[in-house]
């Protein structure tokens, strides 16, 4: 197959390293770092797992209403500060 790639600078640089040191031929050169590189075992990931903590809350508190929550305290505060300025 013939294609035309784009290399990085520091990418032709390693590239220009190994054709000097293994006196290869650019395309002996890609296609043994190609073929290095897609045989490589992939990285074994690591399952993401969320920490949770305890809020101290007790259960007279509505977390499903919290939103609630603070656009009443909001309120009030404007409430408040509308007070302070009569």
């Amino acid at each position: 197959m013939r294609t035309t790639i784009t290399l990085d600078p520091d990418v032709e640089q390693l590239l220009k390293n190994v054709l000097r040191e293994r006196d290869v031929t650019f395309k002996e050169a890609v296609n043994e770092a190609l073929r290095v590189g897609l045989r490589a075992a992939p990285r074994k990931r690591t399952r993401f797992r969320q920490r949770t903590f305890s809020l101290g809350a007790g259960k007279a508190f509505r977390w499903d209403k919290a939103l609630d929550m603070a656009a009443a305290l909001e309120d009030e505060e404007i409430v408040r500060k509308l007070a302070l300025r009569k």
